[in-house]
């Protein structure tokens, strides 16, 4: 009986000369821990990451189809090119002085220290903008 007694107090005696205090350090970043660590983690999870995204299928164009979808960019893009020909024609000059109005767009043109100003307003929702072109 005396054995069981000694036995318990020097496993216990033993178990306080061995203890230490529990410190814990987080190893992620965005909870406290150290920012090299990031990287590490990253690959990790990425390595363990069994998801793959699906990868959306592509289509082969014949020749064909590829000619008839350049000739449709060039020729809207032509009517593009005549459209705002005509629209700056219908606003004016830009070299003089003065206030144009083309549609909903109040286009001011001035001359300042800064350069030349073109204030562009949106009558509709009051939208502005400012170009400065600076003077040579």
């Amino acid at each position: 009986m005396k054995f069981k007694y000694f036995l318990i107090l020097f496993l216990g005696a033993f178990s306080f000369a061995f203890a230490q205090q529990f410190s814990y350090k987080p190893l992620n970043p965005a909870f406290g821990g150290d920012t090299f660590n990031y990287n590490w983690l990253l690959s990790s999870a990425t390595a363990q990451n069994g998801f793959t995204q699906p990868r959306a299928a592509t289509v082969q164009q014949s020749d064909l189809d590829r000619f008839g979808e350049q000739l449709n960019q060039q020729v809207l893009s032509q009517i593009s090119r005549v459209l705002l020909a005509q629209q700056v024609e219908a606003v004016g000059d830009f070299d003089q002085e003065g206030t144009f109005t083309f549609g909903t767009l109040n286009v001011e043109v001035f001359d300042s220290d800064e350069g030349l100003v073109i204030n562009i307003l949106n009558t509709t929702n009051g939208e502005q903008t400012q170009i400065v072109v600076p003077n040579p």
